[in-house]
């Protein structure tokens, strides 16, 4: 069955890849495209690699994403338990936070441009504006799954609502708060690079709208690369989270 799967993994990166190069033969009739086929982009890479470049894109991104993240955990649990724990609470949200969740965070740009006194408080804001629902959401989810039986053999044994909270509720939805977590790292990760177009001088962002005043689409590609890889390894990171967080038993 590994084996198997191994297999289709691969067979599906090799259709990929064949794909790619298809789109670069025709791209290569369009000299100002041909930066986009698979030899020139990987040339590219090669170069940002060996240079250590990627290692300065990456940094000031991280840093946006982690902080733009942490606040969407410290709103969206707490935010999340309450709607979970109390249905006065869920009502009262419930029309508000499905209206706002549809806003694109790209619409807030123009406000946390004149909000904060930085583009990084300005992109830091974005990202907590798409991240905090899918963990607000998630955590309520859960917190509506826990057994209430539960609750009344904590309260039997003398637990009050902080117990409740630390020795029930979050190990219990510690699980679906991690799913949430990994939602919302997906849509940071869509949102951090527009926003970068922002007046910042650095990150993965910028480094793209840099390769495309300048015409290096072959260095635009690369970069395309390297989101795809960095996003790509912080999904598995979470999802091993994930499961290492699972209290149930699977057979």
């Amino acid at each position: 069955m590994i084996g198997k799967r191994l297999a289709l993994n691969v067979l599906g990166v090799a259709l990929v890849l064949g794909l790619w190069g298809l789109a670069g033969l025709a791209l290569a009739r369009h000299p100002a495209f041909a930066g986009f086929a698979p030899g020139p982009t990987l040339t590219a890479l090669g170069h940002l690699l060996a240079s250590g470049e990627v290692v300065r894109m990456i940094g000031p991104s991280l840093g946006r994403i982690g902080g733009g993240l942490g606040w969407a955990i410290l709103i969206g649990v707490p935010v999340g338990i309450l709607i979970g724990c109390s249905g006065v609470a869920a009502a009262l949200t419930h029309l508000p936070f499905q209206f706002l969740r549809m806003i694109s965070p790209l619409a807030w740009m123009p406000i946390a441009v004149l909000a904060f006194s930085s583009w990084d408080g300005a992109i830091i804001f974005l990202i907590a504006a798409a991240a905090v629902w899918p963990v607000t959401f998630a955590t309520a989810a859960g917190v509506r799954k826990i057994d209430p039986h539960w609750f009344k053999v904590a309260r039997n044994l003398g637990a009050g609502p902080w117990h409740l909270l630390t020795t029930v509720i979050l190990p219990a939805v510690g699980q679906d708060i991690l799913t949430g977590i990994r939602l919302a790292l997906g849509v940071a990760w869509i949102v951090l690079v527009p926003g970068e177009f922002l007046g910042v001088t650095s990150g993965l962002g910028y480094a793209i709208n840099d390769a495309r005043d300048i015409l290096e689409y072959d260095r635009l590609a690369a970069v395309v690369l390297v989101i795809g890889a960095i996003g790509f390894a912080l999904d598995g990171l979470c999802l091993l989270a994930i499961r290492r967080a699972s209290w149930q038993v699977t057979s």
